[in-house]
């Protein structure tokens, strides 16, 4: 997996790599003090994933990730920051983020999570899902005819994304094997026309299928 690392505290970066390329299928191709150069790295380098901060100079994180996605709409942006307020969150997965994590996790839950965001597997956190589910006062309209295209179990899958369970705690709860799981999911995202799951349980928040309070 290449990274690219964009935070504009270089004891962090040194941090993250110290740690990450501990890890032998983990290579940190490129380092980025700034939202520009984050960007300017992304064109460069094309890696598998940037790990994004949200509070760097020139460019935000948020905007950084905007202009990421608008060269490459497929690209994987995974932010971790020490900020945890709903604008930040809201605004970062608006961009695009495929995940969100603060700085306070515990490594092995990142690399973790890291994977799985590749993999567009990565659930979101509860902490997230709080402020998506508070952001959200009414449903949009528009989202009902892209819903009616799921069958009841996408639908059941769909609110356990929600919920912030993972592949394997959806197979539990739902009786069912994890690789089944993987293929609903994979049929959520494309009859949504989302990137990944985090984008999916947006959709599905602000379509009303799970109610803001519910969780």
């Amino acid at each position: 997996m290449k990274l690219i690392l964009a935070d504009d505290h270089r004891v962090v970066r040194q941090g993250l790599i110290y740690f990450l390329e501990a890890h032998p299928h983990i290579e940190i191709i490129a380092e980025a003090s700034n939202g520009q150069e984050a960007v300017d790295a992304y064109i460069t380098h094309r890696p598998d994933m940037i790990i994004m901060d949200i509070d760097m100079p020139i460019l935000d994180g948020v905007a950084a990730t905007e202009a990421i996605l608008a060269h490459d709409p497929k690209a994987h942006v995974f932010i971790l920051t020490s900020f945890s307020a709903k604008d930040f969150v809201i605004n970062a997965l608006r961009a695009g983020a495929c995940g969100y994590q603060l700085k306070d996790v515990e490594p092995s839950v990142l690399v973790e999570t890291l994977e799985a965001a590749l993999r567009g597997e990565a659930p979101l956190h509860p902490r997230v899902l709080k402020h998506v589910r508070a952001h959200v006062a009414t449903p949009k309209s528009g989202h009902e005819q892209k819903l009616a295209h799921l069958t009841r179990r996408e639908r059941e899958v769909l609110q356990e994304i929600c919920a912030g369970k993972s592949n394997k705690e959806i197979a539990a709860t739902l009786v069912i094997s994890e690789p089944t799981v993987k293929t609903h999911v994979s049929n959520i995202i494309d009859k949504l026309e989302v990137q990944d799951r985090t984008q999916a349980a947006l959709f599905a928040i602000q379509a009303g299928l799970v109610e803001p309070n519910l969780f």
